[in-house]
């Protein structure tokens, strides 16, 4: 991975306590993954960011590499991966998820 994607990436985690890397934007989720995680997000009222990596085919393939995890979407909080949706959505339903957006 290049330094440069590496110093986007960080930037990107930097602006937001809460990114979302997808599929899609918020208001058009391109995935059904995407789209569970952005609707799990508007449920606990938290304000997030969201990348459109299917925009960037660079930052696509790099960000798997930065994060180790090998699907989108992928949710961070306080620059820290969460993980996919899966792990959201259990989190969701736990309650575990308030407690870290808070």
């Amino acid at each position: 991975m290049s330094e440069l994607v590496r110093a986007r990436i960080d930037a990107l985690l930097s602006k937001s306590k809460v990114m979302l890397f997808m599929k899609g934007t918020k208001l058009q989720p391109a995935c059904g993954f995407s789209n569970t995680v952005v609707q799990i997000l508007n449920t606990e009222g938290v304000e997030f960011d969201t990348f459109n990596v299917l925009a960037d085919a660079e930052l696509r393939d790099d960000l798997k590499l930065y994060s180790g995890w090998p699907t989108y979407p992928q949710l961070y909080v306080d620059g820290k991966l969460v993980g996919g949706c899966d792990i959201v959505s259990e989190m969701h339903e736990t309650g575990a998820l308030a407690g870290l957006l808070k």
